[in-house]
């Protein structure tokens, strides 16, 4: 069911946001679009396989109470022009410590989701003097295909589909732990999701099958706190609580009903959990 205009208009779904500072930086050859917002130490959000950082932007108003949160694109989503895709984890790594170094940030919070998880852990494994500190929804230290990801990779990659598509639909379902009911954050998610390029979403998913951390979770040295979703369908809480043992020090909060998509279901439970790991963390190294 898809609902109507009126319904679906909600402003705490929306990008265009007034107290926002939206500004251009350059990587290299290529200009990317960043968003800021909010005042107090830097948070920089990381985003996943697919809806770029609007998908975030929920998230990011609820951090933005108690934090400056920078927003920006992969490669591969609108927030970049003319660059080509990424050819591996490592390269979206690369690409985010030039972003802190250009945008002058010296270790802030890197929050990373879902894919964007991938590419935190792989920043804070390489280049953990860029990192104050980790923050990790719905990832794990090494990808394990399931034939329903291969399935929907073989779509994306094969077939033109439609925003309606009825099966690459039933995966996003996935994404809840099951049938979401229809309102404003459905919606919102399943439009921001078809805002990518299904080509990129295939060729991000190809990149998750040779990602492994494993053996370098080792390098991380920097506060972590690990935020699983206890009916995360895609990386299960407890894959993700065996990766929160595996880093020195690490933090493990589950969030209660959540799925994958934890950190926009249950944004304001996330927003409050973190800021207080923040203030233990600050206790503990200030």
């Amino acid at each position: 069911m898809r609902l109507s205009n009126r319904r679906r208009i909600d402003p705490s779904l929306a990008f265009q946001l007034p107290e926002a500072d939206r500004s251009q930086v350059q990587l290299g050859p290529w200009s990317v679009d960043i968003l800021r917002m909010g005042e107090g130490d830097p948070v920089v959000l990381v985003p996943g396989l697919a809806g770029g950082p609007k998908l975030l932007t929920p998230l990011a108003r609820q951090l933005a109470k108690h934090h400056e949160v920078i927003l920006y694109g992969l490669r591969g989503d609108r927030q970049w022009i003319g660059a080509p895709r990424a050819t591996s984890i490592a390269e979206y790594a690369k690409d985010l410590a030039q972003l802190l170094e250009v945008l002058g940030l010296e270790a802030p919070t890197i929050f990373g989701v879902s894919f964007g998880g991938a590419i935190a852990l792989e920043l804070a494994a390489e280049y953990s003097h860029r990192v104050g500190a980790l923050v990790l929804s719905g990832v794990d230290s090494l990808f394990r295909s399931k034939t329903g990801a291969r399935i929907a990779r073989s779509a994306l990659e094969r077939f033109p589909l439609p925003r309606d598509n009825a099966f690459l639909n039933q995966f996003f379902n996935l994404l809840h732990a099951g049938k979401p009911d229809p309102g404003v954050l459905t919606d919102y998610i399943t439009d921001r999701i078809w805002e990518t390029d299904q080509a990129v979403m295939a060729s991000r998913l190809a990149l998750l099958e040779d990602f492994d951390v494993t053996d370098r979770l080792w390098q991380i040295d920097t506060p972590t706190l690990v935020l699983a979703g206890s009916k995360d369908a895609i990386v299960p809480h407890a894959r993700q609580k065996a990766l929160s043992n595996k880093i020195a020090g690490a933090s493990f909060t589950t969030l209660e009903g959540a799925g994958h998509l934890g950190f926009l279901t249950h944004r304001a439970e996330v927003a409050r959990h973190f800021s207080l790991w923040s203030l233990d963390a600050c206790r503990s190294t200030c």
